[in-house]
C-alpha cells in the first residue's frame, strides 16, 4: 500500500482509535506498582501517541503530497532518473510516458483526454526539467485532427512538486470537466514546478552567471511544446497560471512578455521576488534587475503591454491582500486586470480549488486556438 493511498490512512485511523479505546480498557489493570505496570503504561501511551500523529501526518502528506512515497519519506529514493528516448516529441521535448484521467472512458485518450509526461530541454537557457502535458480528448479526435488549441503552462508554488498539480489541484481533471459542461474552450496544459535548477528557488529570474529561468519559461518551453503539438505560436495562443511562486511568475511572463503570454493568473500570489536563503543572491547587485522582480514598480515604470491578468486573494485568512489591491489600481490600458476576492481563505490547496474552476475558464476566455 502507497504512503498516499486511501487504505494506508483508514488504517491508521482506525489503529488510533483500536490503541485509544485499549488504553482506556487497559489503565485500570495497569494501576498497581511496579516495574511491569509501570512499563505497560508508558508503552501503551508511547505506542498510542506515535500511531495517532502517524494518522495525522499521513492526513497532512495526502493533502499537500509532500513525499510520493515512502522510499522517498526514509530518503531511499536515489536512483538516477534515465532518459528515454521515443519517436515522439521533437530535439527539445521528449515524450516519457503517458496516463489517463480519471474520469468515465478515461482509458481512452479519445474521450478523456491524456497527460503525458514529458522532459524539455531548454535550447537558449540550457535548462532540462520534467513536466507534464494534458491534452483534452478533443486533441485525439478526427474532426479536430488539423486544429490548433490554446495552451497554458501552469506552476505550483515552491518548493511543490508537479505532481501536485495534477493530484491535490486536480488541474487536467478540472479543466477536462469545464470544457464538457461548455464553459471553457479545451486547453492544453503544461504543467511543472518553478524549480527548474533545483533545489534553488530561482523566482523565474535570469540569474546573473546562473540559471537563465526567465528565458526557460518565456522562450524555450513555448518553443518546445510548440514544435511537438498542435499549439500556436503567437502570444494569443499562449497564458500563464500559478499558485504562491507559481502565481508570482505567472503575472511576471505576462506583464513582461506581452508577445508571449496574452493572459497570466495568480493564485494566492506575492509580487516581489522572494529573496532568502532558498533564493540565495539573484541579483548580485543589479538593482534595475531587482527592481524589474518588483511588479508592482514594474507597473509604474516600465511600457504597459497588451496582457490580462487575473489575481485572486481572500479578505480573511491571506497576507497577499493589501498587494493584490495595489496590484490591481495599478493595471493600466491597455493591459486589463481581474480578480477573485474570497470572504476568506488561506494559502492552501483548498483556496486555490475554489479559485481554480473560474480561474481556467477566465484563462480559456482570454486565449484562441488559431
Amino acid at each position: 500500500m502507497g504512503l498516499t493511498s486511501n487504505k494506508v490512512l483508514v488504517l491508521a485511523v482506525v489503529l488510533a482509535v483500536v490503541l485509544f479505546l485499549a488504553t482506556v480498557w487497559l489503565w485500570p489493570r495497569l494501576a498497581r506498582r511496579g516495574w511491569r505496570p509501570v512499563v505497560g503504561r508508558v508503552g501503551l501511551l508511547l505506542v498510542t501517541q506515535v500511531v495517532l500523529f502517524a494518522a495525522v501526518g499521513l492526513a497532512a502528506n495526502r493533502s499537500f503530497l509532500f513525499y510520493g512515497s515512502w522510499a522517498d519519506l526514509f530518503g531511499q529514493e536515489q536512483e538516477m532518473g534515465v532518459v528515454v528516448d521515443h519517436a515522439a516529441g521533437s530535439k527539445h521535448l521528449r515524450v516519457l510516458g503517458s496516463q489517463e484521467l480519471d474520469v468515465p472512458g478515461g482509458g481512452r485518450p479519445s474521450v478523456g483526454g491524456q497527460v503525458q509526461k514529458v522532459m524539455v530541454a531548454g535550447g537558449r537557457s540550457g535548462i532540462v526539467s520534467p513536466a507534464y502535458v494534458y491534452l483534452p480528448p478533443e486533441y485525439f479526435q478526427p474532426q479536430y485532427a488539423k486544429r490548433t488549441f490554446p495552451a497554458s503552462v501552469v506552476l505550483t508554488g515552491y518548493p511543490g512538486t508537479a505532481e501536485n498539480l495534477l493530484k491535490g489541484l486536480n488541474y487536467p481533471k478540472t479543466a477536462y470537466l469545464q470544457a464538457k459542461a461548455g464553459r471553457m474552450q479545451p486547453m492544453i496544459l503544461v504543467m511543472l514546478r518553478p524549480t527548474v535548477a533545483p533545489p534553488r528557488d530561482t523566482e523565474c529570474v535570469d540569474v546573473p552567471g546562473g540559471p537563465q529561468t526567465e528565458t526557460f519559461f518565456a522562450e524555450d518551453l513555448p518553443k518546445a511544446v510548440s514544435e511537438t503539438y498542435r499549439v500556436g505560436k503567437r502570444a494569443r495562443n499562449w497564458g500563464f497560471m500559478g499558485n504562491s511562486t507559481g502565481g508570482y511568475c505567472a503575472l511576471k511572463m505576462a506583464l513582461h512578455h506581452p508577445d508571449r503570454f496574452a493572459a497570466g493568473a495568480g493564485f494566492s500570489a506575492y509580487y516581489r521576488a522572494a529573496e532568502d536563503v532558498t533564493t540565495g543572491d539573484l541579483f548580485h547587485g543589479d538593482d534595475a534587475l531587482r527592481k524589474r522582480g518588483d511588479l508592482l514598480w514594474s507597473l509604474d515604470h516600465r511600457p504597459r503591454g497588451q496582457t490580462s491578468l487575473l489575481v485572486t486573494s481572500s479578505k480573511r485568512g491571506e497576507s497577499n491582500l493589501k498587494g493584490t489591491r495595489q496590484f490591481i489600481k495599478k493595471v493600466k490600458s491597455p493591459a486589463t486586470v481581474s480578480s477573485i476576492i474570497l470572504d476568506s481563505g488561506g494559502h492552501n490547496f483548498n483556496t486555490w480549488n475554489r479559485e481554480l474552476p473560474p480561474g481556467l475558464i477566465w484563462m480559456g476566455a482570454r486565449l484562441s486556438a488559431n
